[in-house]
């Protein structure tokens, strides 16, 4: 189907002057060109533009990472992930401002058991995303252990996590396999919604209502005793 351009307007609800923004950073393909003063867009814009709201709106992602993200648009669902370069930051659980260290200087400031560290390096609990990449966020694992084995309780319940996380991980592999054999110029916007409203919405959800439905029922037994 082909637009207008004040159809590709009402349809998105982005203004013109944004559309041909986009069109100039090469975020969005030319349109064609039917007269000197009349050029056609179609299903791709439309799809691509909501793309783009749905990123830089939910996601907090920048231009410059939609822009990198939408050059393998043509690929994405069919074996390279490049089109989560957006989403890359989000997934890691780290922002720009934390700090980085070398494992030695990592040992040094934040004054931690090397032998520990090791440890739970083999076993999966601590996950640098870069080797030799230490940042507070494993410091603050590594305290949690400590305080699991200063109370004298295994800290069992981490490693599970590991397994259980390795599985959902599998499964969200599935989910993008899945996503891959569907995927049409027209439903472009719908399958990278569904693969990130799972992600960062659908499974915090699941697993917190979970733990608080079980607590929940815990507290109002023992409420009752």
């Amino acid at each position: 189907m082909e637009y207008k351009m004040s159809e590709l307007v009402t349809k998105t609800n982005m203004p013109k002057s944004t559309i041909l923004y986009y069109i100039k950073e090469g975020l969005l393909p030319e349109a064609k060109k039917i007269k000197s003063n009349v050029h056609k867009y179609n299903t791709q814009h439309v799809e691509l533009l909501k793309y783009i709201k749905y990123m830089q709106e939910n996601m907090g992602s920048s231009i410059d990472e939609i822009k990198l993200a939408l050059e393998k648009k043509n690929d994405s669902f069919s074996g390279s992930y490049a089109m989560l370069a957006p989403l890359m930051n989000t997934l890691s659980g780290e922002s720009s401002t934390l700090q980085h260290y070398t494992k030695s200087k990592f040992i040094e400031h934040f004054d931690i058991n090397e032998t520990l560290l090791h440890k739970l390096l083999a076993d999966n609990i601590l996950l640098p995303l870069h080797e030799n990449d230490f940042t507070q966020k494993e410091a603050l694992i590594i305290n949690l252990v400590e305080e699991f084995i200063e109370v004298g309780v295994d800290y069992s319940i981490l490693r599970e996590y590991v397994k259980h996380a390795k599985i959902i991980s599998e499964l969200e592999q599935q989910m993008q396999k899945s996503l891959c054999s569907v995927k049409q110029e027209e439903n472009f916007s719908i399958l990278w919604k569904i693969m990130f409203e799972t992600l960062f919405n659908a499974k915090e959800y699941i697993f917190n209502r979970s733990t608080y439905k079980l607590l929940h029922k815990s507290l109002k037994e023992e409420l009752q005793k």
